[in-house]
């Protein structure tokens, strides 16, 4: 499988030399969009992207072989726009009304009564053009680079230098990768050149009976709990990352921001990005964790639940839930398990947390079981546990289950499910009903 990745390296020295040129970029795309739009009904007739790109070229471009265009329009407004910006901005202006024309499709077959507002027409909004090598932009020295801009009212070449620390990473940790052409990015008042990076992982085809995992349980009072699994449910290791300085810290931003709510002051900038920085922090920490535990057991795959964090959040845990960032850690965990070969699962959330890992049932959990604290929990035999820790049993078990049920022929999963009816539903599976499904297996070998 091929991954991607970007690297920022920031331009130094220069602040508002680039704006022209971005802004000349939207304005081409814009007008592209335009001819897209008139001639739809004719780039439609083919599926391939260089056609439909050569034609919407052939119909505002001039050259020696094609002196009369339908839109002259474009070469007088954007007098020397180089090649490749144009055939760029050609892809993009595609892009966003191929787009268009299929939400408008899907909008006219929807039911009158019910769908919403009519799509707009699309517009270049935000883009920013890519550099490419060797005729928009060359690597003149170590700490330097040529890139062409419009500057002067022309295009010209522009020397900019960049930081050493930028390009001693890139050549320290990127070697191995293929450096894709930059795009030029403004953040705040800043400009930069991201660099995208491709690279080739093949992922290795191990049996489901011999993998090594790591299921994750990620939580809003835990960090992430971890458990090291094995086919037939052996637990290798159990790990629990906890950060409890880093949420105190977020605790006292979020009281700070309440506080300052409660006094009128509702536009708090600078209490906002201070919470939102150290949110960001657990999440990473809470990701490399993951990862230096994988790496430790030279785990096979990383099991993490579905979670659908869509719609209203209700009761007094609700700001915890809107500051979760349980998707990024999962993102930032998929990108660094792909790249060391591992693999990434996703299995039904529904009850992992609730249901017993020994199977006893519903468990009875914090203030509800009379505990001091919400992360233990009371089994239905009196047994009292971690309850992060059972549900990473649980999570592991069901990725085992669903991958070995998989594995087999049809009849002899039907066969295995009627001994071990609750394997049949993915929701109801817990650590218990993968030792029973193993000692079926075993038994039937």
């Amino acid at each position: 499988m091929k991954l991607f990745s970007t690297y920022s390296v920031k331009i130094q020295h220069y602040n508002h030399i680039f704006k022209e040129t971005v802004s000349l970029y939207r304005a081409a795309v814009d007008f592209l969009i335009g001819v897209c739009l008139d001639e739809w009904s004719n780039i439609i007739l083919t599926d391939q992207k260089l056609v439909r790109q050569q034609y919407v070229e052939h119909l505002c471009h001039q050259t020696k072989d094609n002196p009369e265009v339908k839109y002259p329009a474009f070469d007088r407004k954007f007098y020397k726009f180089p090649s490749y910006l144009r055939r760029s901005a050609i892809s993009e202006a595609l892009g966003k009304v191929y787009s268009y024309q299929s939400n408008l499709i899907n909008w006219e077959a929807e039911d009158p009564k019910v769908r919403g507002r009519k799509p707009s027409f699309p517009k270049a909004g935000y883009v920013y053009p890519s550099m490419y090598r060797t005729v928009m932009y060359e690597q003149s020295g170590d700490y330097e680079m040529k890139i062409k801009v419009f500057l002067r009212n022309t295009w010209d070449w522009l020397t900019v230098r960049v930081r050493k620390s930028d390009m001693d990473y890139i050549n320290h940790r990127c070697t191995s990768r293929k450096k894709c052409a930059p795009t030029l990015q403004k953040r705040g008042k800043e400009w930069f050149l991201d660099f995208p990076f491709e690279e080739t992982v093949k992922l290795p085809d191990t049996n489901v009976f011999n993998q090594t995992i790591l299921a994750v349980d990620l939580g809003i009072n835990a960090a992430a709990t971890v458990s090291v699994m094995r086919a037939d449910g052996t637990i290798l290791g159990r790990h629990f990352c906890r950060l409890p300085k880093e949420y105190d810290s977020l605790t006292h931003a979020i009281n700070r921001i309440k506080k300052a709510q409660q006094h009128g002051n509702h536009r708090t900038p600078r209490l906002w990005a201070r919470a939102k920085g150290i949110n960001r922090d657990i999440a990473v920490k809470t990701a490399h964790f993951i990862m230096d535990v994988a790496a430790l057991y030279n785990a096979d795959a990383i099991a993490f639940e579905h979670l659908d964090l869509t719609g209203r959040k209700r009761g007094s845990k609700k700001q915890r839930l809107h500051l979760w960032r349980s998707q990024y850690v999962q993102s930032m965990v998929t990108d660094k398990a792909h790249r060391l070969g591992m693999r990434i699962s996703h299995i039904c959330a529904w009850g992992t947390s609730r249901l017993a890992y020994d199977g006893s049932g519903r468990i009875l959990r914090g203030k509800e079981a009379e505990l001091p604290t919400y992360s233990l929990c009371r089994f239905q035999n009196g047994k009292v546990y971690n309850c992060d820790l059972s549900a990473s049993y649980n999570i592991g078990s069901r990725y085992f289950i669903r991958e070995s049920l998989k594995s087999l022929p049809a009849r002899e999963r039907l066969a295995l499910e009627a001994k071990v009816p609750q394997a049949a539903k993915r929701s109801t599976c817990t650590w218990s009903t993968l030792i029973n499904l193993n000692a079926e297996l075993v038994h039937a070998a």
